[in-house]
């Protein structure tokens, strides 16, 4: 088994439904570009978020969730997470405040640093490729993320939440 490495980016969408593939595009990209995935992140895709990536949370410094969104009023949000319950009646697919929160009951402890991506998205569906707003909004993530990972210290990380691009 490999070492866990400090930090976390964890993209999800569906590559087959338009702008869902907003978030596993982006690390893609990272993992052919970005030289400090190499040495200090590690780099996990899904299709949606489940109760078991709260485990993947254990040993990190920091994490960064990356999804696409209708809801962004710009390219890109950046904001930092805090647990929060999620009360759905299933856990087949949970947002990331729930995920931080099942960490949070299961190891008694807070979860390290978390925080979210969601780059705006216009078209969702099946079998549609990337909308063309979406790859410019894509484009701006991508350039953001590696501003992030030149400096994978916290305080810095929260300097840019909140932050409309």
């Amino acid at each position: 088994m490999s070492e866990t490495k400090p930090v976390l980016i964890f993209g999800y969408g569906n590559l087959s439904r338009g702008d869902d593939a907003l978030g596993p595009l982006l690390l893609e990209y990272l993992e052919e570009n970005a030289q400090q995935v190499s040495r200090f992140v590690d780099i996990l895709s899904d299709f949606q978020l489940q109760i078991e990536h709260a485990l993947d949370l254990e040993h990190r410094g920091l994490v960064l969730f990356v999804d696409a969104s209708v809801a962004c009023t710009n390219a890109f949000d950046f904001t930092e997470l805090a647990p929060a319950r999620d009360d759905s009646y299933t856990t087949h697919a949970m947002n990331p405040a729930a995920v931080l929160d099942v960490y949070q009951n299961i190891k008694k402890q807070a979860p390290p640093p978390c925080f979210l991506l969601s780059i705006k998205g216009e078209s969702f569906e099946l079998g549609e490729g990337l909308s063309v707003a979406a790859a410019r909004h894509l484009a701006a993530a991508c350039t953001f993320v590696e501003k992030l990972l030149a400096d994978l210290d916290v305080s810095v990380w929260r300097q840019y939440t909140n932050v409309k691009i």
